[in-house]
């Protein structure tokens, strides 16, 4: 996964630079343990649709909450931009999501969605 993400990141088909979007790390130390990313959604043709992308722990700083407080810095705010945040989530994610709000979808490009509040 984050091979995919330094791909995109190097080639500039996806550096988070537009309106709403970020890209987070959470750290130990000098030595980076998680991402998340929130982009706009390339495949939802819903103009305030946004992704979360490439959620990942290292294996050995699971069950730790970093996640959970992962997914809640790309929640911060996003209402700004976006109405819903969807994801697609592998099979062995999907409890996580549920368990953080998240709707199951059946949508061909989404596994999950969480619809956003303004502020």
């Amino acid at each position: 996964m984050l091979v995919h993400f330094q791909e995109n990141w190097r080639s500039g088909a996806n550096v988070f630079a537009r309106p709403g979007e970020i890209m987070l790390g959470a750290w130990d130390g000098d030595t980076l343990v998680g991402t998340c990313g929130r982009n706009v959604d390339p495949y939802d043709p819903h103009l305030r649709a946004g992704r979360v992308r490439y959620l990942y722990v290292a294996e050995d700083h699971r069950k730790q909450g970093i996640g959970q407080r992962l997914i809640a810095a790309i929640q911060h705010d996003a209402a700004r931009n976006f109405d819903y945040l969807n994801t697609n989530a592998p099979e062995a994610a999907f409890a996580f999501y549920v368990h953080l709000g998240f709707e199951k979808l059946t949508e061909e490009y989404a596994t999950h969605r969480y619809v956003l509040t303004p502020h």
